[in-house]
């Protein structure tokens, strides 16, 4: 983890326990540290805007085939140079199918994670509150959950 994480999740915690620890944004926290003079706003460069603005769009645009199924135009692929990663984007109708096996090994990869951790957290929650709240029961098998949305979009 790095040195700037671990920084604003003090900032967060410290936020959060003069507010009773109840739920709050992101960004009235970030309002409040720069008000009270913990944060500084940062100096951006407008290309990296730019180019966030440009990935969040090509992660948008959808077309519909013949078949009425609704996909995903864009796909990226990202590599790690000199110890920096980078993104690279292409369409599906014109990269390679290298490009398109390593994209979707990659987002495949991203959404094994995310369950793992889901389950980690699912678990440490039910252990803390273990005879006190009822278990929250995590299935990780999308199969009927996959079938059924792909029916109704069939229908829609």
């Amino acid at each position: 983890m790095s040195g700037r994480d671990e920084r604003l999740q003090n900032i967060w915690h410290r936020y959060e326990t003069e507010r009773e620890d109840k739920p709050i944004s992101a960004r009235e926290v970030v309002e409040w540290a720069v008000e009270e003079g913990i944060l500084e706003l940062p100096e951006t460069d407008p290309y990296d805007v730019l180019a966030g603005q440009m990935a969040q769009a090509l992660r948008n645009e959808y077309r519909t085939d013949e078949k009425g199924r609704r996909y995903r135009v864009n796909h990226s692929v990202r590599v790690t140079r000199s110890g920096v990663q980078h993104s690279f984007w292409g369409s599906m109708e014109h990269s390679s199918h290298d490009f398109f096996e390593k994209a979707v090994a990659q987002r495949r990869e991203l959404i094994i994670s995310e369950c793992v951790q889901l389950k980690i957290d699912v678990d440490v929650h039910n252990d803390m509150f273990h005879g006190k709240k009822p278990e929250i029961q995590l299935v990780l098998d999308f199969t009927e959950d996959v079938a059924e949305r792909e029916q109704i979009k069939q229908v829609a």
